[in-house]
Order: structure tokens, then sequence, then C-alpha cells
């Protein structure tokens, strides 16, 4: 399993029923937290997603409707005796916020909170099934995008195959990577007989807040599912070049310059109280594209 859950699809002011950017991503057994906008814990509730399985959150920039759920994410589950340790990696001025925000209120967390600065491009985390990179977008103050990249072994095994040849287990991984099988007896098992091509790893690219800006294409090139900020429409470039966001044709140019395969778009403005032209516009430019609607999970293949 891999999607992403939007629990907020709004820009600077919750409307409409429509909250500041939060997201889930689940990549198999790991739940991560992305931007963490006014009213984030509310809809983890709602939307019955455990707040024990996020270990790892990443916060784009300090603009407040990406990170001022934040503390109140973090003081709840230090109320819930969470004790697995939590990562955040955010712009370095995050931490002062926050330990301000735990001193005023005597707060002491029952798990290690692991703070990570956002200090240059690349990679950020190293899992067992994952990678996590940064890039530098281009807004008003500092801000960063996030890759998730599953990690697959080239082959996967044929069951039937090992069963019938009493492989024992042991050796699996080896199989997965290409080794062949040699037999007590010495007799050399080859490893396209007892495997099969896996399938090309995924990878889920969020661009965070941004101007028109062409430097991402080689950032986010390929990606399986690319979210890009539309806090306007088409005819309101001049505004959304003023105040350092995108339009819906800028997003979908993006996408289709860098050739990933679906687009899913957020971020919207305010003023706008439905949001059904957005895809109409995206779309023209780039078919496969999806709207980010709140409580709902796109797959990421």
């Amino acid at each position: 399993m891999f999607g992403v859950t939007i629990l907020g699809n709004n820009s600077a002011l919750p409307a409409y029923d429509r909250h500041p950017t939060a997201q889930i991503v689940t990549l198999h057994d790991q739940q991560f937290l992305i931007d963490c906008g006014e009213g984030t814990q509310m809809q983890i509730a709602r939307y019955k997603i455990r707040r024990s399985k996020i270990n790892h959150i990443f916060i784009s920039h300090l603009h407040g409707d990406h990170y001022f759920g934040l503390i109140g994410l973090i003081t709840s589950m230090g109320l819930l005796s969470r004790e697995n340790e939590l990562h955040l990696y955010a712009p370095a001025p995050l931490i002062d916020i926050l330990n301000l925000q735990f001193k005023v209120a005597d707060t002491k967390l029952p798990f290690p909170l692991h703070f990570h600065p956002l200090e240059k491009e690349g990679l950020i985390v190293d899992g067992k099934k994952f990678t996590v990179e940064t890039f530098k977008t281009q807004h008003r103050i500092e801000c960063w995008g996030f890759i998730i990249r599953e990690k697959k072994y080239p082959r996967k095994i044929d069951k039937e195959k090992i069963r019938s040849l009493h492989i024992p287990a042991a050796y699996y991984e080896r199989l997965k990577n290409g080794e062949d099988y040699e037999t007590k007896e010495g007799e050399i098992i080859k490893n396209e007989i007892l495997t099969i091509p896996n399938l090309l790893p995924s990878s889920y690219g969020f661009c965070a807040d941004t101007i028109y800006d062409e430097s991402l294409i080689d950032k986010v090139k390929n990606v399986s599912m690319l979210y890009h900020e539309t806090t306007y429409l088409k005819d309101l470039h001049e505004r959304a070049a003023a105040r350092f966001h995108s339009t819906t044709i800028q997003a979908a140019a993006i996408a289709q310059k860098a050739g990933v395969k679906k687009l899913l778009i957020g971020h919207f403005s305010s003023k706008y109280e439905s949001i059904d032209a957005f895809l109409h516009e995206a779309k023209e430019v780039f078919e496969n594209t999806d709207i980010a609607i709140e409580g709902v999970t796109y797959q990421v293949q």
C-alpha cells in the first residue's frame, strides 16, 4: 500500500469546510505526515488515522497554514503516553518556536523528539523500505519539497518454484537481489528460474508552496505522483506570481514537462467556494490530474 490521504487542501484561511495543508502518506507499515496546518489533529481523528503510527513529520515552511497544528499534535501525542521516538524535519527556526511553547506550558514529552533541520537538498531519510529526499522551492520564505520513494528488491520470489525445490528461507533475500542458488550437490539453479521481475518502485513528490519554477522539473522528474499547489485559477496568474504561488495550468505544465505519471493539485485559495474549475483547467494541459479532496486516499503507483 502506497497512498496519500488528504487532511487539508486549502491555503491560508480555513474556509468552506476546507482545512490548511496536511497530508498522511502511507507506505507499507509506515505513515508520514507532510505539513500540519491548523486543525490537523482533528482531521486525523475524523479519518481514524492512528497518531502512534506517525514516526516522521515533514514541515515544508513556516507559514502558519503549514505548521500551526503541530504543537497541538505533538502535545496530544504526549498526553496519550506515546513512547516511541518521533522525527521532525523542518526549517531550523521551528525548534526555537517549539521549545518556547514547551517552556511556557511546562510541557515534558514522554517520548524522544528528534529535530532534523533542513539545510541542503538531497537524501534526509534512508529507511529499510523507503527513502525521503528534500529539495528547495521558490516561495516568499525558505521552503522545501519532499520526495518519498519506496525501495524494492529487483526480483520477487516464485513461491511455487522454491517450495518444489526445497530452498531454505534463509536464502530468499539473496535470491531477491539476483543471486543464483547452489545446491548441496553443487548444482547451480539460475536466478531467473526461481524469481520473477519485481514491479518498479513508486514515488511521491510534494512540491509545497512555489511560484511557477521550471527548475523543479529535474527535481521531480518521472515521479509516480506529483502534488503541486494550485492556489489560483489561470486568470489570476499575475496575483499568483506576486504572492509566489502557482495556477492550475502552471502546475499542469510542470507535471507534463517532468514526465510524471499523475498530478494531484491542492492548496486552493479561500476566495473560491467551489473548486471544480481547478480540475477542468489543469486537465486541459495534463489529462491525468486529480483534485485533492479531504478524506480521500490517492494511490501512488
